[in-house]
């Protein structure tokens, strides 16, 4: 993979991992065209890479979030930041549990499979056009909503299935309070990407060629800098209420990318 295709895929990772149009899928879609031909796992370990960038990018922006869930924690009591806590730890389950028994169904899904990324773009679309037309609500997340909110995003696991479309999406439409909805999808991805890379690493499968590291280097730089952008105009998006304009646009991507996988 050269430098340029990594910035272009980093830049690609950034603003997709917020904005509800499925970065997994965009990145599986421009691989495609860039003539990515890595093996599956090195695929993966590089989307991987990215998303940790953008988890780094999320940390950023809602760092005294962060801090004031932290500091809560080390009080060991029954607050408000605990209750969070929990809620997060909640939310992680449903994602850890697929990602640990179909570990090699993920890494096949994540390997060229434009069909499946075609399709699953349009039921982002749907989630979207659901998530725009529901009413606005002051309700806060309970540890039931944590759970449902956590399932959707076991599904948006499949490239082509926005995570914080499916999380956000979900949210709204169990009449969560939509700044909150946010805040809590782009928090609850943060320790899954760095309990993966971390097992990763442990597990000594997080392995990459010298001549790779310069670019997943460069691509990580290129991902955390547009994510930094992207996650404050997801913010902004959300609150006005404006998903149905990436619902369109799944659309028109999830119908090229069906059309060509069926015509080669």
């Amino acid at each position: 993979m050269g430098v340029i295709e990594a910035i272009i895929l980093g830049i690609i990772q950034g603003l997709t991992e917020f904005l509800p149009v499925s970065s997994s899928g965009h990145l599986e879609l421009a691989k495609f065209i860039l003539g990515d031909d890595a093996l599956p796992k090195e695929s993966l370990t590089f989307t991987i890479v990215l998303h940790f960038a953008t988890a780094l990018s999320t940390l950023l922006i809602f760092r005294k979030e962060v801090l004031q869930i932290f500091k809560g924690l080390f009080q060991f009591s029954w607050n408000t930041e605990t209750k969070f806590s929990l809620k997060i730890v909640i939310s992680m389950l449903p994602a850890v549990i697929v990602g640990l028994l179909f570990e090699e169904q993920l890494e096949y899904f994540f390997s060229g499979q434009i069909l499946l990324v075609g399709c699953m773009l349009l039921i982002t679309a749907l989630l979207l056009v659901l998530a725009d037309k529901a009413k606005t609500s002051s309700v806060q997340t309970s540890y039931a909503s944590s759970l449902w909110i956590g399932v959707a995003q076991a599904i948006a696991m499949l490239p082509g299935i926005s995570r914080s479309g499916a999380t956000i999406s979900t949210s709204v439409l169990l009449k969560i309070d939509r700044t909150q909805a946010a805040r809590f999808s782009f928090l609850m991805v943060v320790p899954l990407i760095v309990g993966k890379i971390a097992k990763d690493i442990l597990g000594g499968e997080l392995s990459v060629d010298n001549a790779e590291m310069f670019p997943m280097f460069i691509g990580f730089i290129a991902a955390f800098l547009s994510g930094l952008l992207a996650c404050k105009w997801m913010l902004a998006l959300v609150k006005k209420s404006k998903l149905y304009y990436f619902s369109g646009y799944c659309v028109v991507v999830g119908i090229i990318a069906i059309v060509y996988a069926l015509s080669h």
